[in-house]
């Protein structure tokens, strides 16, 4: 091969290179490079100095919603987005918040002890001592005064009451005390209500949460003994998220408001949070049954069940109070379609100090906003309008951005673009969930950004770190081959559920984490000398978030055709369809088991009846389902993303891409909702995605289907599997007419 012919492969194998990271989804190719400098220019603005200094300022006190810090951190970033060009103001709802007035717990039998319910505070920590600090308690939690026996529940989920059943446990009656972890806090006291008990107490096991994962603070991150997780137990996976008392419309001054016992979100027991410092004493004195080996945790104690001779005497009492919580709402002008509007958020509440959650996604979220002013500057502007907003009341039940979805959700419908959320933030690997017809968006975007401590793309050291922690070989070797990022689905627990769930807005949560695991979590450690020590001690994280959301933020304002991709939300939905025809079948195959051991006289383990345990009942045959209406909607929902695929490519080939095209596009995810809502959940509208009904964060794909199947609801299951085919229906005719228009 001569020198001449080598130069020439060398030179379009170059080009071929530089075509391919140019490369931008949405944008006309004339277009491409002129984005590319500005998101280079943007990364330009972006400091770690910044970002420490504002985790310092806004961590500098308590702030919990209704606070004089919270209100004053609330006009802090109200002046700062001013400062910086924005057109900002405060939206202010009003909103029900319980705080203590009495918290006792004490064991009164088979000797006394009274819990001492109080994190100490810290030489090493400068924070930890200041007066205005929240209590440790549950918020949403009934006013109570019970005294009863105590039962340990383990984490105090369904499947633990139905050991609970086998062993011939009972907590009607009860005050029960479960561990930490596993669920939503919120799901524990619940579905101890529903078996009858008439308290709960919830403590962080050293296994979980503590010393079995290293030294404790404020020798190590990991939490002490005396640190307690704070946090709401309001029901929203199960009735709604937001003020307990307006579901549905804005908690407006003036906003009709429910009789606060008639709220379907709130509890009819106490709870309370508890350290394990305070935990120890009280399992420690337990009899009864030795609980299963796998319910044991990291106390140096045998873990019993109880139901005996141990008595708890719990007395809670709390201020309902409406209270003011301040949205901090930014805008800057769309100078070609003001009416379409690209969202980003972040709440600036927390329980304590919080400068790990939420003050490390805030500050990053400002730092963003700061560069974006400096780019206006410039004479640049965004082609759609850029909303940035810092939302209040996120910690009590995701209070402040539901209240303002629903005060503004007509408008929302017709105008937003994309919700695109963050909250904690920490030194790690990416994490992305949403709107799966977003994924290639955010495959091109993790593949851009550089990871600062190892110099790859953020794509590339999430993908390697899943493939190390994988297990098994077949594992391992699928993700090191993996070269498109997959986004997981939205479950709760932050900002975007009301958008998503609610609205049908498409929405993208993301952060990063993992290395800065550490103990603080809603206590009063979690502070900027915690964060700074052990979670990002650079703030090096913090600017990798702020240009990972802000590539996102600028790349939705200004593209020429929005990015979306329903051919990957196609194959989504064909996933989720497969995972139930599976479940389905592993259900009915572990029934036919379970009722072969039973017939046949044998037992289970932990079903020995000569021991006292209860022999299990013959369950019910799983019968069949007929999942054709979904399966034949699938196929029409695949020509049509494949044929809207193809009109979106040549339309961007031929830089055509109109107005209405556009808005036709981000409205989609609306065809998705189902007015009526979920079984038993009428908030919840998505046919797609939703919290789990006994998972609160965590997320139920398909939840109309999924749920009814999990709980053996089998003419439920069919009647949903009839209404997402029908939902499914409708969205492939709207893509198909979509299609059409663009022709």
């Amino acid at each position: 091969m001569t020198k001449s012919v080598i130069t020439i492969l060398m030179l379009f194998v170059l080009q071929s290179l530089i075509a391919q990271t140019k490369k931008l989804t949405g944008f006309y190719e004339k277009n491409i490079d002129r984005e590319l400098s500005l998101e280079s220019a943007f990364d330009k603005n972006l400091s770690n100095i910044s970002i420490g200094e504002t985790i310092r300022t806004l961590s500098a006190e308590p702030h919990h919603i209704s606070s004089a810090a919270d209100k004053k951190n609330a006009e802090y970033i109200l002046s700062l987005f001013k400062e910086w060009g924005w057109d900002a103001k405060i939206e202010t709802f009003y909103v029900l918040f319980p705080t203590p007035q009495t918290r006792l717990l004490e064991m009164t039998s088979p000797h006394s002890y009274k819990a001492i319910l109080k994190e100490p505070a810290l030489k090493e920590d400068a924070t930890s001592g200041q007066t205005g600090q929240l209590p440790t308690y549950n918020a949403f939690s009934a006013d109570g005064d019970v005294t009863s026996d105590l039962v340990f529940v383990n984490y105090g989920l369904p499947d633990d009451y139905e050991i609970l059943d086998k062993m011939g446990v009972d907590v009607k009656g009860k005050i029960v005390i479960a561990k930490y972890g596993r669920s939503w806090r919120g799901i524990k006291p619940k579905v101890a209500q529903e078996h009858g008990a008439i308290g709960c107490i919830i403590y962080s096991d050293p296994a979980d949460d503590g010393y079995f994962e290293g030294d404790v603070y404020p020798k190590g991150p990991f939490r002490n003994e005396f640190a307690v997780q704070r946090g709401s137990v309001i029901d929203m996976s199960a009735a709604y998220p937001g003020d307990p008392l307006t579901p549905g419309i804005g908690a407006t001054k003036d906003a009709k408001r429910l009789e606060r016992l008639q709220s379907p979100s709130l509890l009819k027991i106490p709870v309370l949070p508890i350290s394990y410092h305070d935990a120890t004493p009280l399992l420690e004195a337990l009899d009864g049954q030795v609980a299963p080996v796998e319910w044991h945790g990291g106390l140096p104690i045998a873990y019993h069940i109880g139901a005996g001779n141990t008595k708890v005497h719990l007395k809670l009492a709390f201020n309902w109070d409406i209270v003011q919580c301040y949205d901090v709402i930014a805008k800057i002008q769309g100078s070609k379609y003001p009416d379409e509007w690209v969202m980003r958020g972040n709440h600036h509440d927390a329980w304590v100090n919080g400068a790990g959650d939420p003050v490390s996604g805030q500050a990053a979220m400002l730092e963003e906003a700061k560069s974006i002013g400096s780019l206006l500057k410039t004479g640049w502007k965004p082609d759609r309008t850029i909303v940035y907003c810092a939302w209040d009341g996120e910690e009590p039940g995701l209070l402040g951005s539901t209240e303002w979805v629903e005060e503004h959700v007509k408008e929302l419908k017709e105008k937003a673009v994309v919700y695109i959320n963050s909250d904690a933030n920490g030194r790690g690997f990416l994490f992305v969930q949403g709107s799966h017809a977003l994924e290639p968006f955010m495959d091109e975007i993790a593949k851009q950004v550089i990871d600062p401590q190892t110099k790859v793309t953020v794509f590339e050291r999430k993908r390697d770190h899943e493939a190390i922690t994988a297990r098994g070989t077949e594992a391992r070797e699928k993700l090191w081959k993996e070269n498109e990022l997959k986004m997981e689905a939205l479950g709760s627990g932050s900002d975007y559920s009301s958008f998503i769930q609610h609205a049908g807005i498409p929405s993208i949560n993301l952060g990063f984490s993992g290395e800065d695991l550490a103990g603080d979590y809603h206590s009063i450690y979690d502070s900027y000398t915690l964060y700074q020590k052990f979670k990002d001690p650079e703030f090096l994280y913090g600017v990798t978030l702020a240009e990972t959301a802000g590539h996102a933020v600028l790349r939705m304002a200004d593209a020429d055709g929005l990015p979306f991709d329903f051919t990957h939300l196609y194959k989504t939905i064909t996933s989720y369809t497969n995972e139930l025809i599976t479940l389905l079948k592993t259900s009915r195959e572990s029934t036919e088991l379970e009722n072969q051991i039973i017939n046949s006289g044998g037992y289970k383990i932990g079903e020995d009846p000569t021991k006292g345990y209860s022999v299990p009942l013959v369950r019910t045959e799983v019968p069949f389902l007929d999942f054709s209406p979904l399966q034949n909607a699938l196929l029409q929902l695949k020509s049509s993303t494949d044929k809207l695929n193809n009109v979106y490519q040549n339309s961007i080939r031929t830089n055509h891409i109109n107005d209405a095209f556009n808005q036709s596009l981000y409205r989609a995810e609306q065809q998705l909702l189902n007015e009526i809502g979920l079984p038993r959940r009428p908030w919840y509208k998505h046919t797609l995605y939703a919290p789990g009904y006994y998972t609160g964060y965590g997320v139920k794909t398909m939840p109309g289907i999924r749920e009814a199947i999990e709980q053996r609801n089998w003419e439920e299951a069919q009647q949903q599997i009839g209404v997402d085919a029908k939902i499914i229906i409708r969205f492939s005719e709207y893509l198909n007419v979509l299609s059409s228009s663009e022709n």
